[in-house]
């Protein structure tokens, strides 16, 4: 059936149809690559030095790193941590990170300067309610760690050593907590810097979302409700992300009760002092990880992970889309727009051919 159109016209048709999709590649050819991690360990800690040392930590007290862009990974334990999770870890160099134990009551910071060959604890705390959440690092000496309120307050932690002592900021330039508040561990991201001084806190389980902000490296801090759910001990915002010290994303949800009629999405263009809520939609149903991809100017491409699968917006997180069903809990990005992406039972993958696209529905003669 030809509806018309002679030979010729025909003929040009496809060949601009052609044209067109090679301008405009559709992201539904991206898939995650698999990578052979060397453990069945559950990840949740996640640390891109470059677009070749990338360290994950996890149950069990395990880490691992890799030095070829994940060609080879190199797991171990640390052996006396246990059997303790590592929710967050962050790493220096390809010699040097720090891991962080989250654990009722217990609070632990191991760090390694040999590739994890030893390690030493850095910081414990075994008072009851002790709880670490999550770390960031403004560059290789300052960094935060943050921990779950004790006595109405969170628990924020500085290093100005590269992770070799560590020293609770004083509470006094910390709003209180509300009754239920704390910051999740699901992974390793609820707590972001971008610059030399900015951090941000996502929190959940209270009635209201809120994000944590401080300008002067978490000495002083300020505080806003965010429009995602929670109102449930195990939702709120899960993860940050920011492109810059005026635009950020949180996402979350509820981890127990996925919901994708909830608002588990909020973005802000004004460093984080008012947040916008994405439309509830499929794809976003629950998400514990986010990480802008792009590189400037454009920096509009963002990917989220969760235990419901894959999503993914190429408009700033206004809009949304599935990749996948694949569990994750973890994702982040290096330089050249690689996503990285860990979860349970080993799992480590990789998306690179992650572009821009747009799906042609209309069926042509």
């Amino acid at each position: 059936m030809n509806f018309g159109l002679s030979q010729p016209a025909r003929s040009r048709l496809s060949s601009a149809v052609a044209a067109l999709a090679i301008l405009l590649p559709s992201a539904l050819h991206a898939q995650w690559k698999p990578q052979n991690s060397g453990t069945a360990a559950s990840f949740r800690g996640m640390s891109v030095v470059d677009d070749q040392v990338i360290w994950i930590s996890g149950t069990g007290a395990t880490f691992a790193w890799t030095n070829d862009a994940g060609k080879t990974w190199h797991p171990g334990r640390v052996p006396a941590a246990g059997s303790y999770d590592f929710r967050a870890v962050h790493a220096i160099s390809l010699d040097t990170a720090v891991v962080m134990v989250s654990a009722q009551d217990t609070a632990l910071i191991y760090r390694t300067t040999d590739r994890g060959a030893t390690w030493t604890l850095q910081y414990r705390n075994e008072a009851k309610g002790a709880f670490m959440d999550g770390m960031a690092f403004f560059d290789s000496h300052h960094g935060l760690a943050v921990g779950d309120p004790m006595n109405g307050r969170f628990v924020i932690l500085e290093t100005t050593d590269g992770g070799q002592r560590w020293s609770r900021i004083p509470d006094a330039g910390l709003p209180a907590a509300l009754p239920g508040e704390g910051a999740f561990a699901a992974s390793g991201t609820s707590m972001v810097t971008c610059g030399p001084r900015d951090v941000w806190l996502g929190t959940g389980g209270a009635a209201t979302s809120r994000v944590f902000h401080s300008a002067d490296g978490g000495r002083n801090w300020s505080v806003v409700n965010v429009p995602i759910k929670a109102g449930a001990a195990a939702a709120g915002i899960f993860s940050l992300a920011c492109r810059d010290a005026h635009h950020l994303i949180a996402v979350g949800g509820n981890y127990s009760r996925p919901d994708a009629s909830a608002v588990t999405v909020a973005r802000s263009d004004d460093g984080g002092a008012t947040w916008i809520a994405s439309a509830p939609q499929a794809a976003t149903g629950f998400l514990s990880g986010v990480a802008y991809l792009d590189q400037p100017p454009a920096r509009s491409r963002l990917i989220a992970v969760g235990t419901e699968g894959t999503a993914f917006s190429f408009d700033s997180g206004t809009t949304w889309s599935s990749l996948d069903t694949l569990s994750l809990n973890v994702v982040m990005s290096g330089r050249n727009g690689t996503a990285w992406a860990a979860g349970a039972r080993g799992n480590v993958a990789t998306l690179t051919d992650f572009h821009t696209g747009v799906k042609i529905n209309k069926r042509l003669p």
